[in-house]
């Protein structure tokens, strides 16, 4: 797996959000990316995902050019292949726990015994074996990063990309939260892009790259 920005840039107007950023990313490497509030970090990450639009520049995604791809196109590629670890944790309320971490298989029309398998080791790895028929309400917010984790790892992507996902815990549940994220990145050879202010987060990763209005350094 290989994620190539080249000379990225996004405006808002006439006014550059940031511009020129060029860097890539290897399978099974950890990148964090960190910057002053404000400079973009979140929608940096939104692009490489394919969820935003840029004014100019490339992503691709080992040879795909994401940015030429129509809409239908582009959320098939991020059904297959990516990963998202939000900081408000973006669990559906209505769902139990097995549900919400299913998700990524069924849209990918992954159902029945095998899926369900799937489900119950990705829930045994981020230690919530047995908290399945759970509601999201009945959890605490460490016990729902973790639930965000195994639904972004459960469909195996290469790319995973985490926006801030210790940013609402506390520094205990934090710690926790990150050394399951790393774990399951690091056993499933996943890519994973981290957006964060932790300097304890950024630390732990194998690159840290500072954005800036001007590009990354």
């Amino acid at each position: 797996m290989r994620l190539q920005i080249t000379d990225l840039c996004k405006r808002y107007g006439e006014v550059p959000v940031f511009e020129h950023v060029t860097f890539d990313v290897a399978g099974g490497e950890f990148v964090a990316i960190v910057g002053e509030s404000g400079v973009g970090k979140s929608t940096l990450l939104n692009c490489m995902a394919g969820l935003d639009r840029w004014d100019a520049g490339r992503v691709m995604h080992d040879g795909t050019d994401i940015g030429a791809l129509d809409a239908e196109a582009r959320a098939l590629w991020r059904r297959r292949h990516v990963g998202f670890v939000f900081q408000a944790f973006h669990v559906l309320p209505h769902l139990d726990v097995s549900q919400n971490v299913a998700l990524p298989l069924m849209l990918l029309g992954e159902r029945g015994a095998a899926a369900g398998e799937r489900v119950a080791r990705m829930l045994d790895a981020v230690g919530l074996s047995g908290l399945g028929d759970r509601l999201p309400q009945q959890l605490s917010g460490g016990q729902l990063q973790r639930v965000a984790i195994a639904r972004a790892l459960v469909h195996r992507p290469s790319l995973l990309l985490a926006d801030e996902p210790t940013g609402n815990l506390d520094p205990a549940t934090a710690t926790r939260v990150l050394e399951v994220l790393l774990a399951q990145t690091r056993e499933q050879g996943a890519a994973l892009v981290l957006v964060t202010h932790s300097e304890a987060a950024a630390a732990r990763a194998d690159r840290v790259l500072h954005l800036t209005a001007d590009g990354v350094r």
